[in-house]
């Protein structure tokens, strides 16, 4: 695959996104770090969102959420983080395209659905607009097999 194209393009969007999807998590959260940590874990195997090895720490929570985080974050992070605050009453949004499209990813890494049109009307209604773009790239990128 030629490191131009779209799909290649759309995943460093969403590792670049994830560290921000962590911070929302950190910010809207209400616990500490290390409480955050565990429950973000537990629910990522209660939910059946990844199994994780090990439940993180706090600061390991905090490193993850550094735009400048040199460590991969592991996708159970991020599609937990997103199963969790997109549930919340605080409505949050993400802050840029590249969170925009880790959320997007992670939506659709979360559920099955059987066409773009079906995640998107999932998707809470405050979600919907600034979600669309990063949505449809990610059904292109999902479509393309790299949601494996």
């Amino acid at each position: 695959m030629h490191p131009t194209m779209p799909q290649r393009g759309f995943y460093a969007k969403v590792r670049r996104g994830l560290p921000a999807l962590i911070r929302q998590w950190l910010t809207l959260g209400q616990a500490d770090t290390d409480r955050l940590a565990l429950l973000l874990a537990e629910t990522a195997r209660v939910a059946k969102l990844g199994t994780p090895e090990a439940t993180p720490s706090g600061a390991t929570l905090i490193a993850w959420g550094d735009p400048r985080c040199q460590e991969e974050i592991p996708l159970w992070a991020g599609r937990t983080a997103t199963f969790l605050l997109v549930q919340m009453p605080a409505r949050p949004m993400p802050a840029s395209d590249d969170e925009a499209c880790a959320w997007a990813y992670c939506w659709l890494r979360n559920r099955d659905f059987a066409d773009v049109q079906a995640a998107e009307q999932a998707l809470p209604k405050h979600l919907r607009a600034p979600l669309a773009g990063p949505l449809r790239a990610a059904w292109a990128d999902r479509q393309g097999l790299r949601l494996v």
